[in-house]
């Protein structure tokens, strides 16, 4: 698992949000492809040319802008990466993160988005490469020499294949398939959000840690995690969490939920029949670690359903 605390400048914040869910993703399968079994953190900084000039000039005798810089807070033997150093990484071990911190990445996104319009892919794949790049580099990898460089790519590519941010998966993706990755910025977003929640979840006794996003007709999104009681009874769903949320302020008008857990979570039955109550034909999408995604309609999920209507009847 990795921790990334985001700092977006206020200049490029407009164009830099709907990047974030998209790296994220990308991250999230770094320590898995490395190998690494602690939990890490790392702080990215999202900025424009100016920044990451004065950055290259103060740090490299560099006066130009670059897109992406890293600062590894590990210094790794010669030939070694972050994967065979377990005990250096533990010397990085921060108390209030609860993770081993990586190091620092700074990313210009005026550079990302022109990168993205000249190599021909979207600017959430640019941006998710330059992360990798990063983060690979903040791993101990580099590319000065040639053999290094065949290393480093192969690692990159490997991360962004597990996050399906290849360029084949994302001209599969802009099909917009029912079953894969996600696809779109609002259903990205949705499952971001999701992921979020989950990592607020109380569950010490199932340690199935779940999060939820609810997208109301509005555009709103409410968030829920899993919430165990050592009297089992008591526990409450992550599904359920994040509508309670939305009815306690007045809002029953529901068009999406993204569920983000360690495998596919479907809503149990008691969560299909609470959304059932306020949104019947509500899309559910469910996510695993590895970012895949799946999409059904809540009246596949829950057929012949007995909801408000029926009582009218």
């Amino acid at each position: 698992m990795i921790k990334l605390e985001w700092i977006i400048d206020k200049d490029v914040q407009q164009t830099a949000a709907p990047l974030t869910a998209c790296m994220e993703r990308a991250a999230c399968q770094a320590p898995d492809a490395e190998g690494i079994q602690l939990d890490c953190a790392a702080t990215i900084r999202l900025c424009g040319d100016e920044v990451i000039r004065a950055v290259n000039g103060t740090e490299r005798g560099i006066d130009r802008a670059t897109d992406v810089l890293s600062f590894p807070s590990v210094q790794y033997p010669a030939g070694k990466t972050a994967g065979q150093c377990e005990g250096l990484l533990r010397q990085e071990y921060d108390d209030e993160s609860g993770a081993c911190f990586l190091g620092d990445i700074l990313i210009s996104v005026p550079h990302a988005l022109a990168q993205a319009k000249e190599y021909g892919h979207s600017a959430e794949r640019e941006a998710a490469y330059l992360l990798v790049h990063g983060l690979c580099h903040l791993m101990g990898y580099d590319h000065i020499q040639e053999e290094d460089r065949t290393k480093m790519r192969a690692k990159e590519e490997k991360i962004l294949s597990a996050a399906g941010l290849t360029r084949e998966e994302e001209a599969k993706n802009a099909e917009g398939p029912r079953d894969g990755k996600e696809a779109g910025n609002e259903d990205a977003e949705l499952l971001q959000m999701a992921r979020e929640a989950r990592k607020r979840s109380y569950s010490p006794y199932s340690r199935f840690s779940v999060g939820a996003a609810l997208r109301t007709a509005d555009g709103q999104i409410y968030q829920g995690c899993n919430i165990e009681n050592a009297s089992y009874g008591l526990g409450i769903c992550a599904e359920r969490t994040a509508v309670f949320k939305a009815v306690s302020e007045g809002v029953t008008q529901f068009t999406a939920i993204a569920i983000a857990a360690e495998i596919f979570a479907w809503p149990c039955g008691a969560c299909r029949q609470v959304l059932n109550e306020f949104a019947p034909d509500i899309r559910v999408m469910v996510t695993d670690a590895a970012g895949n995604v799946r999409e059904r309609n809540l009246q596949e999920l829950l057929p012949e359903s007995f909801g408000p209507a029926q009582l009218g009847k």
